[in-house]
């Protein structure tokens, strides 16, 4: 008996397609979902995830919705295909969840971050990293004779990229939001 000879170019849509539909690569993706606010749902939520394993790359967290008691979580998690299908069909199955957008999958999004960094330094240091800040589009929050604190807001990108220069001119703490995201145009 010879083996199969699967022919390039097979479609997914064959019923003698043997190539495996699964993927084994992991993919960043934003998952933001709409919860009601009410004492728990965080909890049950996270529960989630640290119960199957799951890791949260980034977690915020707000109301936004006062009248109808609403809120938003946006998760940044990382998984495969198959556990990103599994993740969203486990959240949705929670009770207090309303809905689960990826919007990774569902079109253009938007996501920043915000940041607050503390830079230690005098002299040529201090100038240099006044002079990154503004490249970067970073305010001054804070100043003192021995230091800086800056204020970013950006892509996690962006954010890492400016971490990256201040380290060596004294970078001492940082302090980081998480991502938030919408979707762009007329998606919901």
């Amino acid at each position: 008996m010879s083996p199969l000879k699967i022919k390039k170019g097979a479609t997914s849509h064959s019923a003698y397609n043997l190539r495996p539909t699964f993927s084994d690569k992991e993919e960043q993706h934003t998952l933001a979902i709409l919860v009601e606010n009410e004492p728990g749902v965080l909890a049950r939520v996270i529960g989630l995830f640290s119960g199957r394993g799951y890791n949260i790359d980034s977690l915020t967290v707000a109301e936004v919705d006062h009248l109808g008691h609403r809120s938003r979580i946006t998760i940044v998690t990382t998984g495969t295909p198959q556990i990103i299908t599994q993740i969203k069909a486990q959240l949705g199955r929670i009770v207090d969840v309303h809905n689960v957008n990826d919007l990774t999958v569902e079109g253009p999004s938007v996501e920043r971050e915000l940041a607050l960094f503390k830079v230690m330094g005098t002299g040529d240091h201090r100038i240099e990293a006044i002079r990154l800040a503004d490249i970067f589009r970073a305010n001054v929050v804070d100043s003192t004779l021995e230091s800086f604190v800056f204020e970013i807001t950006g892509t996690s990108e962006k954010i890492d990229a400016f971490a990256d220069l201040m380290q060596p001119l004294g970078l001492q703490e940082i302090a980081r939001t998480g991502v938030a995201a919408l979707s762009r145009g007329s998606q919901t």
